[in-house]
């Protein structure tokens, strides 16, 4: 072997052995302020723990904390016929397929090939005057081909794990969508009950507005009262019809809305009434480490962060050489019988076109543009991934804060539901003694129905912010 041929197969050699090697950067997820306590929750017993990603483990079905076997039901039929929940899950599929298709790339190509090529070529490609005579010939090829291109600095295995990370990041997204809907789930079902709750109030007040109506009624025709006081029971019942209808209307949206989450139409779906009872679940918050753990979100931002530092190596390997090793083997002849012949046995090894080995030199500035921007985008994924953890935790705090003040807040509310109810039951006793006026009636009942309704109200909030707290610790537990 001559000195050239060894310094060609050291050169080769050496270059095989750079294969694999990736110039991406050591990935550290970035540090971020996590408190050792929530603000809004009582203090947690127990030591402090490093998070470490847990948004793979099962959720359970959280829902089932409420003990509502209707609302069990409609999570399930969620789960099954969702369409958005199908298209992420869609996604993730996309995402699992390009994974493959990147890896791919990491492993030789092989194919076969067979069919004629027809040629004239020209006088002068045979050194023969202008004018003379080429015939044409036809070729026929029977051939196995192969490519492969040498993982030199680690190139490819960085876009094949820059793209492993995307399809993680996929499937945290997908299960975040599914917490989502779960929760969408529960949120539209209990604001339909709390509209139940407001539409049975109302139903009862229209009741006692009309039996009113129908004594004051009585009372006019035999001149005990004036015009004036059957003119205001009038406008009491409609007051309370008017505002009965629009409590009915605000139901049939909110139904409407849910009918879609669970993958129906609003004439597929419809939903028994039922008032809405006060929630007594209480949701432990844990540690606020843990919420990195948990959510979904934070997980799918923490695979995108860690897929721009994988590609940071592949835009940093393009400024080194690329090995691309490619040849073919088969049969070629002018003539069909003979194809499959020994004597038409042929190979070619090495690039049919372009060379083995290739390095750009000038680019215009190119490859570090690609650089520059493999780096920022690692540094909005950086961003991305701190902004996440700070509405996450914004979120924990705002529905701590929302039970924790909602229990206060129901209390008081609770005393003035009573005490509405017992000065509505002493006006009306006063008024038919004589003492007040159907005036003061009127007021006393408003008073009441108004306390009432932000009883109602409060429990349906109450409920909402449970279901929020699930959501932003991400899930069940």
């Amino acid at each position: 072997m001559n000195q050239k041929a060894i310094l060609t197969n050291t050169l080769l050699a050496s270059l095989l052995i750079l294969a694999g090697c990736s110039l991406a950067p050591t990935y550290q997820r970035p540090e971020t302020a996590v408190p050792a306590a929530y603000k809004e929750a009582p203090a947690v017993d127990g030591q402090w723990k490093l998070a470490e990603p847990a948004d793979s483990a099962a959720r359970g079905d959280w829902w089932q904390l409420f003990g509502d076997a209707t609302l069990n039901d409609l999570e399930q039929q969620a789960l099954a016929a969702n369409q958005s929940l199908k298209a992420a899950a869609a996604r993730l599929g996309q995402a699992r397929a390009l994974e493959k298709n990147a890896h791919a790339a990491l492993f030789p190509q092989v194919g076969v090939g067979f069919g004629p090529t027809r040629q004239q070529p020209s006088p002068a490609s045979q050194g023969l005057p202008a004018d003379a005579d080429t015939s044409a010939t036809t070729l026929w090829r029977g051939q196995a081909t192969f490519a492969w291109e040498a993982d030199l600095f680690g190139r490819l295995g960085s876009a094949a794990d820059a793209a492993r990370l995307d399809a993680e990041r996929d499937e945290a997204l997908f299960r975040s969508t599914l917490l989502s809907l779960q929760a969408d789930v529960a949120q539209a079902y209990f604001l339909v009950r709390e509209l139940d709750g407001l539409r049975a109030l109302y139903a009862n007040t229209v009741k006692l507005r009309q039996e009113t109506l129908q004594l004051f009624q009585r009372r006019y025709d035999a001149g005990d009262i004036g015009e004036l006081e059957l003119a205001r029971a009038r406008t009491e019942l409609a007051s309370a019809e008017a505002e009965a209808d629009g409590v009915a209307r605000q139901r049939a949206v909110a139904e409407h809305a849910l009918a879609i989450l669970l993958g129906k139409t609003p004439a597929e779906f419809s939903l028994p009434p039922q008032a809405i009872v006060r929630l007594k679940v209480g949701v432990p918050a844990g540690l606020p480490s843990a919420l990195l753990e948990r959510r979904p979100d934070i997980a799918a931002a923490e695979r995108a962060m860690a897929a721009a530092n994988e590609r940071i190596g592949a835009a940093k390997a393009a400024y080194f050489p690329r090995l691309n090793l490619t040849g073919n083997y088969g049969y070629e002849s002018a003539g069909l019988g003979d194809l499959f012949k020994t004597a038409s046995r042929t190979y070619v090894l090495g690039p049919l076109v372009g060379t083995l080995l290739s390095l750009p030199i000038f680019d215009g500035g190119a490859r570090a543009a690609g650089v520059e921007r493999a780096n920022a985008a690692h540094e909005e994924a950086v961003a991305n991934y701190r902004q996440s953890i700070l509405q996450a935790f914004k979120e924990v705090e705002d529905n701590l804060a929302h039970l924790r003040i909602l229990d206060g807040q129901n209390a008081a509310q609770d005393r003035a539901v009573s005490a509405a109810g017992r000065a509505a039951q002493l006006s009306h006793i006063r008024y038919r003694e004589g003492a007040i006026s159907y005036l003061d009636v009127l007021d006393a009942d408003r008073s009441m129905l108004q306390q009432q309704r932000v009883a109602v109200t409060l429990d349906g909030e109450r409920a909402r912010a449970t279901v929020n707290l699930v959501r932003a610790l991400g899930g069940g537990w």
